[in-house]
């Protein structure tokens, strides 16, 4: 028994807690029986599985056409009718927003608000009703080694899940920020570029740049690390607990460049802006800006 105990604690919870039912004197249905108020199944909770059968028709692919070309993010739906929660950066500068769903269907949508202080744009879609609001939770209770599943369209292959834990709390990621539209003429133009997220958005930590130059013009935000895989495209989608509550959005990813010059895969360390800097900028950019 010390034996399936050992390799429980490597493999995970789920067996953990499989392993607790097992050698436990109450009847395993006991468990099930108190879960309630989550929208993830009584059968499925605090799985990987029940999570993504939860959240994932919450997550979207978008596509934003710029006169640079076309990136590809994520997104996450927070009311019924179309308001969907994304990086700025995948949504800077762009000329026309396309947004396709879990179940294929696609939307064309307008920005309504962006806040580049805190890397945050709330888009809207265009005639969509009945969809499937995500939970946002409380980052304010995450702690350090939760597990947590993330949900995304990494190199535009949409509905992608991977899981890990929360790493660290409180890093201070810093981001190249939009300037467009400033008036000051500096930096040769440096404002206007346009990133690609399948590229990888630049952000630096601890005095050190990752995925290229951050730029002259940046911000910087205290950032939720986690290990599960992100790669470009991931930017705006969700990081999500147990309970199938969004606890970030997905940001930065530190990923070593190749030789012919893009970006290689994760290597486990992640970025997300907690779900609290959202819920608390969420008026403000339902208003046109961002706090």
């Amino acid at each position: 028994m010390a034996a399936v105990a050992i390799a429980a604690a490597a493999i995970g919870g789920g067996t953990a807690t499989l392993v607790q039912q097992l050698t436990s004197d109450a009847p395993a249905t006991t468990a099930s029986s108190v879960v309630s108020g989550t929208n993830v199944s009584a059968s499925s909770t605090g799985t990987v599985a029940g999570v993504a059968a939860a959240v994932s028709p919450s997550i979207v692919e978008i596509s934003a056409s710029s006169t640079s070309g076309e990136s590809t993010g994520s997104g996450v739906i927070i009311t019924g009718d179309g308001e969907i929660v994304t990086n700025n950066h995948v949504i800077s500068g762009a000329s026309e927003i396309t947004v396709r769903t879990s179940d294929g269907k696609t939307y064309r949508a307008d920005v309504v608000g962006k806040d580049p202080d805190k890397d945050l744009a709330l888009i809207k879609l265009q005639n969509a009703s009945g969809l499937k609001a995500a939970t946002l939770g409380d980052s304010s209770k995450v702690r350090v080694g939760d597990e947590v599943v993330a949900i995304g369209s990494p190199e535009g292959l949409t509905g992608t899940v991977t899981s890990g834990i929360v790493s660290a709390l409180d890093r201070d990621v810093t981001v190249a920020k939009d300037t467009e539209g400033s008036d000051s003429g500096q930096g040769q133009g440096q404002g206007q570029q346009q990133w690609d997220p399948r590229q990888g958005w630049p952000f630096e930590f601890g005095g050190q740049q990752f995925n290229g130059d951050t730029g002259s013009s940046k911000t910087t935000y205290k950032a939720l690390q986690t290990d599960a895989s992100l790669n470009p495209g991931n930017s705006g989608g969700a990081l999500i607990n147990m309970n199938g509550e969004i606890i970030g959005i997905n940001s930065a990813m530190y990923s070593p460049s190749s030789s012919s010059g893009s970006t290689a895969g994760s290597v486990g360390l992640g970025f997300a802006i907690p779900v609290n800097t959202l819920k608390a900028d969420l008026d403000a950019l339902r208003s046109g800006g961002g706090s």
